[in-house]
């Protein structure tokens, strides 16, 4: 039988629903995502350290989970919210289901709430404070407890996230590397590393905490800043570190390319001195446009972000604006006028999702041939 869970958000709102994977009580800043589907490449994306989400498409589950499509080893989400946990699982390459996934994880799930209502709540409201819990049943204590919760503003949560140590990447599509690259990891997703192993890059992944010097001591023919959660102005470090790394391609290695995903784009903005702020409710889903501004294409993108980069703070000379957002005309790519360095704010690795941005490891690749 169901227990009863509940989800309560620090503006009043309460939903009530049924309980599915893990029982205990999590907070989180609650959002939401358009995706139809990749619900386990969400889960484990550690992007979403810190969050509950909800996804828009009703029903979840229906597929299983499976260990090839994993972004990372574990649940980073705190809570998961649908409208309906598919009870049967159906496709060849599952080994389990999404309930037994979330309550091996210890990650609370609830289902049979209006998610629209929630969804609609949340681009009025914008993202907030929350807290999912099946043992405590008062509501209005839980709404308390949403109100004296952590948020994100100010909180670095690349450390709960980053790897303890540096390794070299290794995965079975790999080809025989041809140039060196240092990922950063501040919240990896496994595909960014997958798609530079398949384009012949050895891949040596750095814990966020990895100093300049440690980078360049491997010599390597390009540097990745990988995606990763949180408010990007908390990681003071990871900004110092690129700002290191930027003068070391401007004063003693021209040739050294930088490329930046997500909150990767978004610490280098703030290395180049932007600022960045926090958008309303985000972007998350896998169908948004956005404009190559140097072409005039129109790709769709996958996104998960709730920072952006203040193209209005963004005064370097040197940088050029390179793409924009089409729902609401946010900062989505930078580019360096005269050094190897650039990024985009949406996911160019996307899987599930669209193929539309995978142009871009090209580029990285093009610019360390030369």
């Amino acid at each position: 039988m169901q227990k009863r869970c509940i989800l309560a958000l620090e503006s009043g709102r309460i939903f009530i629903g049924n309980s599915f994977g893990y029982e205990g009580e999590r907070d989180g800043e609650i959002v939401f995502n358009t995706s139809l589907s990749g619900y386990q490449e969400i889960l484990t994306d550690p992007s979403y350290c810190g969050q509950i989400v909800c996804m828009t498409n009703p029903h979840i589950g229906n597929y299983g989970i499976n260990p090839e499509d994993m972004e990372s080893s574990r649940i980073h989400a705190s809570g998961f919210v649908v409208k309906e946990a598919s009870a049967i699982v159906s496709n060849w390459r599952s080994t389990e289901s999404l309930s037994d996934f979330l309550s091996r994880n210890k990650v609370i799930g609830l289902e049979g709430i209006d998610t629209r209502a929630l969804t609609r709540h949340i681009r009025q409201a914008g993202a907030m404070r929350a807290v999912i819990s099946t043992t405590e049943t008062n509501p209005k204590k839980l709404i308390e407890k949403a109100k004296k919760s952590r948020g994100l503003v100010g909180r670095d949560l690349v450390r709960e996230v980053t790897c303890a140590e540096k390794y070299l990447f290794t995965h079975e599509t790999a080809v025989p590397p041809q140039f060196s690259v240092a990922l950063l990891d501040c919240g990896c997703k496994s595909n960014i590393a997958r798609e530079l192993a398949e384009r012949g890059c050895a891949v040596t992944v750095f814990p966020a905490t990895a100093t300049a010097e440690d980078i360049l001591a491997i010599n390597p023919t390009g540097i990745m800043l990988s995606n990763g959660p949180g408010d990007p102005a908390a990681v003071t470090y990871v900004i110092e570190t690129v700002k290191k790394l930027i003068a070391h391609i401007a004063t003693k290695n021209q040739k050294l390319p930088l490329f930046g995903i997500c909150l990767g784009h978004q610490m280098l903005g703030l290395a180049l001195g932007a600022k960045t702020y926090k958008l309303k409710f985000g972007h998350r889903g896998a169908n948004h446009p956005v404009k190559d501004l140097t072409t005039g294409a129109i790709e769709i993108t996958s996104q998960n972000h709730g920072f952006c980069v203040d193209e209005k703070s963004l005064r370097n000379n040197d940088v050029a604006v390179t793409h924009c957002n089409l729902y609401d005309g946010t900062l989505e790519g930078i580019a360096h006028k005269h050094l190897p360095i650039f990024s985009v704010q949406y996911h160019p690795e996307a899987s599930p999702g669209p193929h539309d941005a995978s142009y871009l490891f090209g580029r990285f690749l093009k610019l360390m041939e030369k």
